[in-house]
């Protein structure tokens, strides 16, 4: 049974937060993420590339050979993307035809702008920035 009452670690230890998700074929998933939106790759494990997103945000893409997990078709994983510029990555994403772009949406009870597309291998991306 977990002990709410015992404090956890200095949370100022946290260093990175990474996100891994389960690829097939990871090249696609290297051009995808390095070579065409160009986030860094921030640690190399041959087999698991790891690219920073944010000052702690990581993602993790990982052979599914040889990770913890295996590739499933039914995707349960959103990632989530924050920006303050929603209608240049929107362009962007427009010009490089990501599958499955939608339109622009808002939400006022989350007070966001978003859109949403998937990756190569069908996990969802939520660009979102702030209503104000």
């Amino acid at each position: 049974m977990m002990k709410p009452d015992v404090p956890p670690p200095d949370l100022h230890s946290i260093e990175k937060f990474i996100t891994f998700i389960y690829y097939r074929d990871l090249q696609k998933g290297i051009d995808f993420y390095e070579k065409v939106f160009r986030f860094p790759l921030a640690i190399d494990q041959g087999w698991c590339k790891i690219y920073r997103i944010s000052e702690a945000g990581y993602l993790g893409i990982v052979d599914e050979k040889r990770g913890m997990h295996r590739w499933e078709a039914a995707k349960p994983v959103q990632i989530c993307i924050r920006v303050s510029n929603l209608d240049a990555w929107y362009e962007f994403c427009k010009n490089i035809s990501v599958p499955n772009l939608s339109d622009i949406f808002e939400s006022r009870e989350l007070k966001i702008r978003a859109f949403v597309f998937e990756d190569p291998e069908g996990y969802q991306i939520e660009i979102q920035e702030v209503l104000f």
